[in-house]
Order: structure tokens, then sequence, then C-alpha cells
């Protein structure tokens, strides 16, 4: 059964320099007729794929907070209709908001929909690094957006910060720790760039423009980062994720878990019934789909049990409490033992996994080399 949704609003007013993610600019878009098709996928999906109980809800982008007052109150009440009747009365409901991009307007009706967690695209906190990110705000605007949300009632707030970006330096870096944590939100999400192709930063990197800190330096900053939260009382439960108890993300938790949910809009992403489904991204695209079959369905991955068992490894890994034995044996009627003997003893004598006794874990070590502890799950 499907208890999580993830609905994605493509519309940007800026493009940023490293985003790959499906977005287009928010200018001359079709926005009411695509949100007119959004509320058709929800009605479709869950005819064909009903649920009983709704978890988490996560609006992700793009930037939803693009839409201005009157399109974002349609979109919210249009999922209120349609997944309201399954809500439970813990629902975690969460919205990315760009700082720049909000109002008090807009966080009334967010509130008055049922929004309860705001994930703000900080990013960093020197204006010369928001400018070469892309970014369409200023450091003083990520301020004036929690206190804004603060005095609207938000309490779980969480933060969006980089790492390793061009350019940036250690002490910067620690500085955006320091005014992020001084800020007072309850979860801070901290990644390092990734350089995707189709992005400005790619296009750069390729002729050589594109001056990144070095490995060492990017995994001091990462160190850092662990030591500082941790201090200010937010604690890492994942590799990239801090969070104050209480306020980890319910909805990314989801994912690290390998359990099932829909994905709404143009290029979301399903996983139903032991099949991931991508859904056509292009705008034109997506409606027409819905148009001509109900669905914007472009790929359907049927997943095999070894599929299946890899990414419940190199997911779950991901959490600082590793995956559970038992939860594995539920769900494959196999012990992880059984299927990951040689890969658990490898990595164990390496230092880089531990068995707890109830879950297979990355050790401290493991947590700067997830990816190579991952990579000896695959193709199993």
């Amino acid at each position: 059964m499907v208890n999580a949704v993830y609905l994605h609003i493509p519309f940007c007013d800026y493009i940023c320099h490293y985003c790959d993610f499906n977005k287009v600019f928010m200018q001359g878009q079709p926005v009411n007729d695509y949100l007119t098709h959004m509320d058709l996928e929800m009605k479709h999906t869950l005819e064909k794929f009903p649920t009983d109980r709704i978890e988490t809800i996560f609006v992700g982008g793009g930037t939803p907070t693009a839409l201005n007052e009157e399109q974002l109150e349609r979109f919210l009440k249009d999922v209120q209709n349609r997944f309201g009747p399954y809500l439970c009365d813990s629902v975690e409901f969460s919205m990315e908001a760009n700082p720049g991009s909000v109002t008090p307007e807009k966080l009334r009706i967010m509130k008055a929909y049922g929004v309860n967690r705001l994930s703000i695209g900080a990013q960093a906190f020197q204006d010369s690094l928001l400018n070469k990110l892309g970014r369409g705000h200023s450091v003083a605007e990520i301020g004036e957006i929690v206190r804004m949300a603060k005095k609207e009632g938000f309490v779980n707030l969480s933060l969006d910060l980089m790492f390793g970006l061009p350019d940036q330096t250690i002490p910067q870096f620690s500085e955006s720790i320091a005014k992020a944590i001084d800020l007072g939100i309850t979860h801070i999400s901290s990644y390092s760039l990734q350089v995707e192709k189709k992005t400005v930063f790619y296009n750069k990197w390729r002729k050589g423009e594109l001056p990144l800190p070095t490995e060492e330096a990017e995994a001091d900053m990462y160190e850092m980062l662990i030591t500082r939260l941790e201090k200010a009382g937010l604690l890492q439960y994942e590799i990239s994720n801090f969070a104050k108890p209480g306020y980890e993300s319910k909805h990314n938790i989801t994912y690290w878990k390998n359990n099932e949910y829909y994905g709404i809009g143009a290029g979301a992403h399903s996983y139903i019934d032991g099949v991931r489904r991508a859904n056509a991204g292009p705008l034109k695209q997506y409606m027409t789909k819905i148009d001509e079959s109900g669905f914007p369905y472009m790929d359907d991955n049927v997943l095999t049990e070894n599929e299946r068992m890899e990414e419940e490894m190199f997911m779950g890994l991901r959490m600082k409490e590793g995956v559970s034995k038992k939860t594995f044996q539920k769900k494959f009627n196999h012990s992880i033992e059984d299927v990951f003997s040689e890969q658990i003893n490898k990595l164990v004598q390496n230092q880089l996994i531990q068995d707890t006794g109830t879950h297979i874990a990355l050790t401290e070590q493991g947590f700067f080399l997830g990816n190579e502890v991952f990579q000896e799950f695959l193709a199993i």
C-alpha cells in the first residue's frame, strides 16, 4: 500500500546553474493548464492504485513558490480534494520554498491547506556564492523567509546548504553553518555539489572554467558540518541530513527505506507494486499523454527481486541506523547474510560497515566513502 506522495511543480523564476531537475522558466508557461492535468493525474492514479492512508506529502520542483497566490491556492485545494480523505492525523506535508518568492499570503495559504513543513532552498550565506549558483535571492532574504514562516506558525523548517561550490572556501562554509544554526531551524539538508550534464556548471567544467575545491577541502567541509551540527543539537540521521530529535524528514525516509510512493507531475517518478515509472518531462508531452491515456508514463521498470534487494541495501545504508535485518527478511524471505555475506564480510573487514545485531550500518569512516560501499551491493 502506498503511503507517500511526491508532487512536482516545474516552474522557476530563475534557472540555477547546477540544477538538472525537470524545470522551465515560469514566464509564458501554461500554468493553469498544467495544474488541471496534475489534478487529472491525481484522480486517475488513485483510481488505478488506491490507498487508505497517506502519511507524507512532498511538493518539490522547480520552485513551487513561484506559483502566484491564486495558482498556489488552486493547486493545494486540488491536493486536499484528492488526498485529503486519506491523510493520517500525523501527516507530514512538506513544500519547497525559495527565499524571494514567498510572501506572508502564500504562507497563510499553505497553512490553511495543511502544509506543516517548509524546505527552504538557502544553499549558501554569501551573496557572491549565490550569484555564482544562479540563485535569485540574497542572504538577507533567507533570514526574512524564516522570520515570516515562524510568524505564520511554521515550526518544522528545513534548510538546504551546499558545499564543494566553485571558489567556496572552508571559512565561507563555516560561516554558512553558523548562520543556519542561528536561524533556529529544526532540520538541515547539506550535500556537496554534483556537476550534472545539461547544466551551466557542466558546460563550464568541460571548458576548465569551474574552479572547484579539492577533494580534501570538501572532506574537511563535510567533517566540520557533522561536528558543528551535532553540537547544535542537529543530529545526523542520513548521509546528508541532520535534524533535531523528532524532526527527521518522514518523506525522505520513505525513499531510503525503499518503500513505495506516488509521483505526480511532469518528470516525476513513482514506485508502485514493484514497478518504477517515469513521467514525461516536457510540459506539452506530459499533458498530451494524460489527455490520450489518463497517465503520463514514459517508462515502466518492473524490478527483479535481485534489483529490489540491491536497492534495499544501497538506499537503506544512507541512513545512520542502516538496513534492518528483520525488515529485509520480511520483505524478501531471505536474510541479509544469506544474500550479501561476501560483501558484508569484505566491508566489515575494511571498517566501512558494521553489524549492530539488528542492522547493517555504515561506520564513521563509511559515511565519507558511501559511494564505494553502495557499489559493492550492485549486480549481485
